[in-house]
C-alpha cells in the first residue's frame, strides 16, 4: 500500500461528503497518482466504516465492470465490488428524487439472493447456483461522485464503484431452473427502448458475476453471507437520465421492474 492510515480515512470522509453533499469532486489520483489496487479498497472499506457508524446498513453487495469489452477496455482481468446501503433501496414502481443525485445513469443488472454462504477460492458457477436462493430483475442507478463522471478504475473502486440507488423485483425465479445466460433484457426510457441485452453480457453468464465476487472476498478471508444480496452487473450499457424520465426494464421469465426520477 502506498497511503498511510490517516491518507485512506481523510479520503474516505472526502468520498463521503461528496455523496451526502451531492458535489462534484475531481478524482483523487489527480492528488494521489500512487494509489495503488490495495489503497482503493482499504479507502472503500474506512467509507462504509464511516456509513455504519452513522447508523446505515449494509444490504447487500455488487459488482461492476463485469462486461468483457469494458474490462478489455480499461486494461484489467477482473471486475470491482462494492456495497448496497439500506438508504439506496427504491421501491419497484417507486419515484427516485434527483436533488440527492449528481449525474445519475441507470443499468440493467440481475440480482441473486444467497441462500447458503459462499467462499472462495475456486468458487464457480455451479456452486452459486446450487446456493442461490433466487435470482430477481434489478436496476442500478449509479452516480459517481467525480466531476463530469471522469474518473480512473482505482478512483471509482474507492467511490464504492459509484453505487448510489437500486430497485429490485418483486417476481424472482429458480437460479437452476433459468437459462440465464440467454435470458433477455429491454430497457425503456419514457416509452422507447434504449438498450437490448442478454444475461450472458454478464462475463458470459451472470453466476460467474458471483463467483468472482466469493473469490476476491476469499483472498480476504471473507465470505458471501447467506441471505445476501448480489446486484450481478450491468446487462445493459449505462444510459443517462433527467427529471421526468420513466424507466422501464423488461426481463424475460423475470418481470419487469420501473423508476420514475423526480
Amino acid at each position: 500500500m502506498a497511503l498511510d492510515a490517516t491518507t485512506i480515512q481523510k479520503l474516505a470522509v472526502h468520498l463521503d461528503e461528496a455523496e451526502t453533499q451531492h458535489k462534484e469532486v475531481v478524482k483523487i489520483t489527480d492528488a494521489y497518482p500512487d494509489l495503488d489496487w490495495d489503497d482503493a479498497y482499504a479507502i472503500q472499506d474506512a467509507l462504509r466504516g464511516i456509513k455504519l457508524a452513522r447508523g446505515v446498513r449494509i444490504a447487500g453487495l455488487k459488482m461492476g465492470l463485469t462486461s468483457h469489452a469494458k474490462m478489455k477496455q480499461m486494461g484489467v482481468v477482473d471486475p470491482v465490488r462494492g456495497f448496497l446501503t439500506d438508504y439506496g433501496m427504491v421501491a419497484d414502481g417507486g419515484e427516485c428524487e434527483m436533488s440527492g443525485l449528481i449525474h445519475p445513469k441507470v443499468e440493467a443488472e440481475i440480482a441473486f439472493v444467497t441462500k447458503r454462504a459462499l467462499s472462495g477460492p475456486g468458487c464457480h458457477i455451479g456452486a452459486v447456483l446450487a446456493a442461490t436462493d433466487f435470482v430477481v430483475p434489478a436496476l442500478e442507478v449509479i452516480d459517481s461522485r467525480y466531476l463530469d463522471f471522469k474518473f480512473d478504475l482505482k478512483s471509482v473502486i474507492a467511490d464504492n464503484t459509484s453505487a448510489a440507488r437500486y430497485v429490485v423485483g418483486g417476481s424472482g425465479g429458480n437460479a437452476i431452473g433459468l437459462d440465464l445466460k440467454n435470458l433477455g433484457v429491454v430497457m425503456e426510457k419514457n416509452g422507447e427502448v434504449v438498450a437490448t441485452a442478454s444475461g450472458a453480457a454478464v462475463l458470459g453468464h451472470p453466476a460467474q458475476s458471483v463467483a468472482m465476487l466469493a473469490n476476491m472476498l476469499g483472498a480476504r478471508g471473507e465470505e458471501i453471507p447467506a441471505g445476501t444480496l448480489i446486484l450481478t452487473g450491468g446487462v445493459t450499457e449505462a444510459v443517462a437520465v433527467a427529471k421526468g424520465d420513466v424507466i422501464n426494464v423488461r426481463y424475460q421469465h423475470l418481470g419487469s421492474v420501473s423508476l420514475r426520477f423526480v
